[in-house]
């Protein structure tokens, strides 16, 4: 009776497929939509103190529901610890535990917004996977130009102290420049072209090294998008086929061998 109602509460919960599943999907992406309307409205001070109370027993009400449902996922799946720890699994749980949390730290059912990451459920409920492998691409992308990014950020952190450390030297603070971490902070929205405005050189010479940093900002900005595109076009010629030893892809047409694990293909 067990193995039947657990298999059961699979085919509802886990596939769109039936239409008991796909009506448990809808409902579901609903009451998401329903329980960050009302973590949004509840952040506004006039609806807060009208509707105050009616809010907060609707958020306890969608956590309760929420927290239900998490373990009925843990209850009908074969290895629940493999469940809690896939990316689905933990955002279940992140889903569920802001509003207990509010009990002990005032203000964290805040956090509730992050429900809406459930929403990339939508995905598979209305089957619009190709659209995850198109954002594995890009993961895939990034995995492998994070060793020439970091290089990259090394860079940018030099360049940063040393441009900091300078400006703190030639403004000081009688320009704002009070102390390093200060002038670090003013280096790095400066490189970044954000440019807030609340602290900037006044002497010549430090709006010159001001100058030089902000044409520097502009050159940085293409490195690491020309890295990624790099990788992109690389991996156009690359085949799909996964090493039979480490389950690794992304390997040349021709190689013979896994690159990551040295494994013949």
């Amino acid at each position: 009776m067990s193995s039947k109602l657990r298999h059961k509460l699979h085919t509802i919960i886990f596939e769109s497929e039936t239409r008991a599943g796909k009506a448990f999907d809808v409902a579901l992406i609903f009451m998401i939509l329903a329980s960050v309307l009302v973590v949004v409205l509840e952040s506004v001070d006039s609806i807060r103190q009208k509707h105050g109370t009616l809010l907060y027993v609707l958020e306890w009400l969608f956590t309760v529901g929420f927290t239900l449902e998490y373990l009925l996922r843990l209850y009908c799946v074969k290895r629940p610890l493999a469940y809690a720890r896939s990316f689905f699994g933990v955002i279940d749980l992140l889903s569920c535990l802001p509003l207990y949390l509010s009990l002990l730290i005032p203000g964290a059912q805040s956090l509730l917004v992050l429900r809406s990451l459930r929403l990339l459920r939508i995905f598979r409920i209305f089957k619009l996977n190709h659209y995850f492998q198109e954002g594995s691409v890009i993961l895939q992308a990034l995995r492998f130009s994070k060793y020439k990014i970091l290089v990259f950020m090394f860079s940018i952190l030099i360049i940063v102290l040393i441009s900091g450390t300078l400006m703190y030297f030639v403004e000081g603070p009688s320009s704002g420049f009070d102390n390093i971490p200060t002038s670090l902070y003013w280096s790095v929205v400066t490189m970044t072209t954000v440019g807030y405005g609340d602290i900037a050189p006044q002497k010549p010479l430090g709006q010159f090294l001001a100058s030089i940093l902000m044409i520097m900002g502009y050159a940085i900005i293409a490195v690491p998008t020309g890295i990624v595109s790099a990788e992109f076009s690389r991996m156009r010629g690359m085949t799909h086929n996964s090493c039979p030893i480490c389950s690794a892809e992304g390997h040349d047409p021709d190689a013979k061998h896994c690159k990551f694990c040295g494994g013949k293909l």
